[in-house]
């Protein structure tokens, strides 16, 4: 049996992200750079937050004296200033750090939890599968705002450090997040255990645990990338919808959207509006852009939503005697494929200027 040749594109080429952007086309394309380009913004504005960001989150003042409360967008605060005194600006580029560490705390736990379970109860099966499938479907009954507003309340009495709000909301959203992963990996794993490549590694001795993290690993966790994008969205909505009730993180020891939404609330009536947009706009386009890497991640993946190219021109030997507009185009087995003006292509049994019957063709 002849091994199917590897691709000779290097490996980052390969990588999920990349490799969805090589494949894109059309408004896919469009909509997976635009979330790229908003999650980068995210990420680098997260890492270099001190260069960025002119004071600190909880700074009130500079060398030239206080800031003022509720002072419009100015050379000294771009942004403006908020209700106790903080510039808006700032408490915008810190909350980003913030957000991060609730992504990262969060859905790197439950990935790692949730993929261990799937697969133990995957290959294991049995009254162990039973019962762990029994606890995720009583899990998905907890919406993950309530349980982070009891966590919160448990870890620190509502009112936490940043810290132990990170903690908070991380713990909620990782509880919320495991059967998500542990349904999708159970289910690969139940698949892939009756695959011959699996059976031949049983038969000649490999261990379980070789076979299990060896074998079916691999091949399981193909769809993790877009699962973790759309989760890492849900994680900034949870932490925010947390700190806007009031069982957040206290502003002297982090910056955190929503909070800043919620002190902004009573700003609105008196038309200050600064105080609220800036916040509201970063977590718009924070969950806006990691959604659409997710989503057009996901439609890529996808055999029925995936789009595609219906141009002739990337087709190999192009025949020139359609005339112009029309090319033809020869498919494998030599019939005529002629390609109209609107993109549809078609086939004649007698050529492309024959008049037997046309039967329609995918591009």
């Amino acid at each position: 049996m002849t091994a199917l040749p590897r691709s000779s594109d290097p490996w980052y080429l390969r990588l999920p992200v990349i490799s969805d952007l090589r494949r894109s086309v059309g408004l896919q394309r469009g909509m997976l750079i635009a979330g790229l380009v908003l999650t980068t913004i995210l990420l680098l504005t997260a890492l270099f937050a001190p260069l960025l960001a002119p004071y600190g989150w909880a700074a009130t003042g500079d060398e030239a004296g206080g800031f003022g409360t509720l002072q419009p967008p100015n050379a000294r605060n771009l942004l403006g200033t908020t209700v106790t005194g903080y510039d808006v600006l700032s408490r915008v580029i810190w909350g980003t750090r913030t957000a991060l560490g609730v992504i990262v705390a969060a859905v790197a736990a439950s990935i790692v939890i949730g993929v261990l379970l799937g697969l133990i109860s995957g290959y294991i099966g049995g009254w162990l599968d039973r019962i762990l499938v029994m606890v995720a479907d009583a899990v998905y009954a907890f919406p993950s705002l309530l349980l982070a507003i009891v966590l919160s309340i448990a870890i620190s009495g509502g009112q936490s450090s940043a810290r132990g709000g990170i903690l908070s909301a991380a713990l909620s959203i990782t509880v919320v997040f495991i059967p998500q992963y542990f349904r999708v990996i159970r289910a690969e794993t139940m698949r892939l255990k009756f695959e011959p490549f699996v059976e031949s590694a049983q038969v000649i001795g490999a261990p379980h645990r070789r076979v299990l993290f060896g074998h079916i690993f691999r091949n399981a966790t193909r769809t993790l990338p877009l699962i973790f994008t759309l989760n890492a969205s849900e994680a900034i909505l949870t932490l925010a919808g947390l700190g806007f009730i009031g069982f957040g993180i206290e502003p002297t020891s982090a910056a955190e959207w929503g909070y800043d939404l919620n002190r902004a609330t009573g700003d609105i009536t008196n038309g200050i509006w600064w105080t609220a947009v800036f916040p509201g706009l970063a977590i718009v386009f924070s969950v806006l852009g990691i959604t659409l890497v997710g989503e057009s991640m996901n439609d890529l993946n996808d055999p029925r939503l995936r789009t595609r190219r219906r141009s002739g021109a990337s087709r190999a030997g192009v025949d020139k005697s359609g005339g112009p507009g029309r090319p033809t185009l020869r498919d494998p087995v030599g019939t005529p494929v002629v390609v109209s003006d609107d993109g549809e292509v078609r086939a004649t049994e007698h050529g492309p200027t024959g008049h037997g019957p046309t039967h329609r063709r995918d591009a």
